[in-house]
């Protein structure tokens, strides 16, 4: 268990430092080839890219609190801090969304000269950029089960949205420039606003599900049949009369109460129960296990 907790956090926090790096880099580019080609959209971008390294350390620090020891105000660990991150990621992804649907409006009424074509050029790039760090980003939070890692993800996919808004809305005012097509200056406009509503929308829907299995969610039946079939396979172990695993951030603490012959010692119910926690245990995703013993009743 220890190894795949220091393998675990490893692998996040890695992930989350080139998520820095990348958008660092993005940020940058954006921001001067957006100035020398005069475009707006692709200056506004530079400033979402900016946003996603501020959301980024929000995360790496999130996941540095998780991995945090349990102790005496934290007994069960503090694995939630990842949730709370994913939120405020969240949170920042909706604003993100509203502040990109308000600058488009803001930037449009400043004036319809179409930009330079190298902003095409920088926008596909950082596209493919950004869709190769949500699928990173995605298989790695599924893979250690971390929900920061998985809305960051999302949030790379936003930006990469956003750019493809960008890009359409340039494409649009350098074929309305070039063939004096008026209304093509005002794309950027309409998909700035169609991606601004996308992206809020997926914020919101990431910080339901992290709220969610914040608040003590915890596994449903066909999430834990096949744990429960093994305690019953344990020796002395009558019956479950409870069976709760609640979700703890990116790992799991099970209440169990298990039912055992009312006739046997005080020490032989404890051995049971110990066989009970060490084989819960051997789950990577459980990090503590509570076990009750009740007698066994006919009612």
């Amino acid at each position: 268990m220890a190894d795949f907790d220091e393998i675990r956090y490893k692998r996040v926090k890695h992930a989350a430092w080139i998520g820095i790096i990348v958008n660092i880099g993005l940020a940058i580019a954006k921001g001067i080839f957006g100035v020398l080609a005069n475009s707006r959209a692709l200056i506004a971008d530079a400033a979402h890219s900016a946003a996603d390294v501020v959301t980024s350390f929000a995360v790496l620090i999130g996941i540095r609190a998780a991995e945090l020891p349990p102790d005496e105000d934290h007994p069960y660990g503090h694995g939630k801090a990842e949730s709370i991150t994913a939120i405020i990621v969240s949170v920042l992804l909706f604003i993100v969304g509203l502040e990109i649907a308000l600058s488009t409006i803001g930037e449009m009424r400043g004036g319809n000269e179409a930009p330079g074509t190298i902003a095409l050029y920088v926008i596909i790039a950082s596209i493919i950029v950004k869709e190769a760090l949500f699928r990173l980003k995605v298989r790695i939070g599924k893979k250690y089960n971390s929900e920061a890692i998985i809305t960051d993800a999302w949030h790379h996919r936003s930006d990469a949205i956003s750019s493809i808004a960008a890009l359409a809305g340039v494409g649009a005012s350098i074929l309305g420039s070039n063939f004096d097509i008026y209304w093509l200056l005002y794309g950027d406009l309409v998909a700035g606003v169609f991606v601004a509503g996308l992206v809020m929308i997926m914020a919101w829907k990431l910080g339901r599900e992290t709220i969610h299995n914040a608040l003590d969610h915890v596994w449903h039946e066909e999430d834990t049949a096949g744990l429960k079939n093994k305690v019953l396979g344990i020796d002395g172990v009558l019956g479950i009369d409870e069976f709760h695993a609640r979700q703890h951030g990116h790992y799991a603490i099970i209440d169990i109460k298990i039912v055992v012959d009312p006739e046997i010692s005080v020490r032989a119910g404890h051995d049971i129960a110990t066989d009970v926690k060490g084989l819960l245990m051997e789950e990577e995703s459980v990090r503590n296990v509570l076990v009750h013993v009740n007698p066994y009743n006919d009612e």
